[in-house]
């Protein structure tokens, strides 16, 4: 691998795709501002030009409430334009790859969900999404991946910590159960699976499993134990119905991750081992 091109590189994906790219690959990125993935002949020109030997998607339309009015916009960005890069990249002989989400799945599985566990989003998102996939076609590496954060952008963690420096409580949601993701993991995954040539669907989320309360109060206790918060505060479980929003999301959409495990030789960190390396990020770096 000599050349990468990564788009939707000014997002928490993208940059963290871009700190740890392989020593030796030259890295071409593009974001909204420099390129429209929506736009036919801007992305032929551009792969037409680049001729990266990887080409990695870190862009997405992930507002999950917004989609439900939305789906047209959603639809553009997850869905066709997912079709044109992949096949850009198969014209110019480029390896895509592409990170698709949980919401594949209604979440009524008892198990984690291997990648050929039947899918049924419950909405908008994940059906642009889902369409995403097969369109990126068979000869593409798709990673499906959760609840994804990093210490700079909109993620559940940022939003916590301050959250938590700004009330007398949170009130956070305990029957839908996931798994965190950090970043930096899940962008030393996808450059792995490149590297080794890997093509189909595939998973990647930290290791365990977690409701969004017990995750929010691991924040709490990790902000706590390294002075990034002052005080503690009462987190609050409620329930799914208590906090209604626009979109459905599954209760439980663990994903399994054992061919990913197989092909890079072992798991990924606890996922809150990762959140404490984030909070140490923050703490250091701002």
């Amino acid at each position: 691998m000599r050349k990468a091109l990564i788009v939707g590189a000014a997002g928490q994906l993208g940059r963290a795709l871009q700190a740890c790219a392989p020593t030796g690959v030259e890295l071409l990125t593009h974001d909204v501002d420099t390129l429209d993935i929506t736009d036919a002949g801007a992305i032929e020109a551009c792969l037409a030009d680049a001729r990266p030997d990887v080409l990695l998607n870190a862009a997405a339309y992930t507002a999950v409430d917004k989609a439900e009015s939305d789906e047209a916009a959603a639809y553009a960005v997850n869905a066709t334009a997912v079709g044109l890069l992949a096949a850009a990249a198969r014209r110019v002989g480029a390896r895509f790859v592409h990170v698709s989400t949980d919401f594949v799945f209604d979440g009524t599985s008892g198990i984690p969900y291997a990648p050929d566990a039947t899918t049924a989003p419950l909405g908008a998102y994940g059906r642009t999404k889902l369409e995403g996939e097969r369109l990126a076609g068979a000869d593409a590496l798709i990673v499906r991946t959760a609840w994804v954060y990093a210490p700079t952008g909109g993620n559940f963690v940022r939003t916590m910590l301050r959250l938590m420096a700004e009330r007398p409580e949170v009130r956070v949601v305990a029957d839908q159960i996931g798994t965190p993701t950090y970043a930096p993991g899940l962008a030393a995954t996808l450059w792995a699976l490149a590297g080794k040539g890997v093509t189909g669907i595939h998973h990647h989320t930290d290791s365990g499993a977690a409701s969004w309360y017990d995750f929010a109060v691991a924040i709490q206790e990790e902000a706590l134990a390294i002075g990034l918060l002052d005080k503690a505060v009462p987190v609050i479980p409620i329930a799914t119905a208590d906090f209604p929003t626009p979109a459905r999301r599954p209760h439980y959409s663990v994903l399994d991750k054992s061919s990913t495990t197989a092909a890079l030789g072992g798991p990924a960190p606890h996922w809150r081992v990762n959140l404490r390396t984030m909070l140490s990020e923050i703490q250091t770096h701002g």
